[in-house]
């Protein structure tokens, strides 16, 4: 079957929505490893008595207070907790455009076989 430059355009259209799905479905999982490593850091601080810990700030380990540690932590988290719901929004948003994209496609190559 030959495509015309309508199919073609929206083919292209169809595999660019695809990539940004992959795409923000990586961000997404990257972001939520992040999370799980946050939480499991909040976890082992709430064990510890220790009044102070080492944070690691860049490529060095600075002294910090456990409060203020945690305080930070759960900066972190938030942000993070906002990036995800960010791009669950933007993935549902990209489920939605490849759906139409698909059916705009399947109803183009229909209508090229009935020629």
């Amino acid at each position: 079957m030959k495509m015309d430059k309508t199919m073609e355009d929206a083919l292209v259209e169809y595999q660019n929505l695809e990539r940004q799905l992959q795409n923000v479905m990586l961000q997404k999982h990257q972001l939520q490893l992040q999370l799980n490593e946050i939480n499991l850091a909040v976890e082992e601080l709430g064990k510890t008595g220790e009044k102070e810990v080492y944070k690691s700030v860049g490529t060095i380990m600075v002294k910090t207070s456990k409060d203020e540690a945690l305080k930070d932590l759960e900066d972190k988290k938030r942000l993070v907790e906002v990036k995800v719901n960010s791009l669950i929004k933007q993935e549902q948003s990209l489920k939605e455009s490849l759906t139409e994209s698909r059916g705009k496609l399947e109803g183009m190559m229909g209508q090229k076989k009935a020629e």
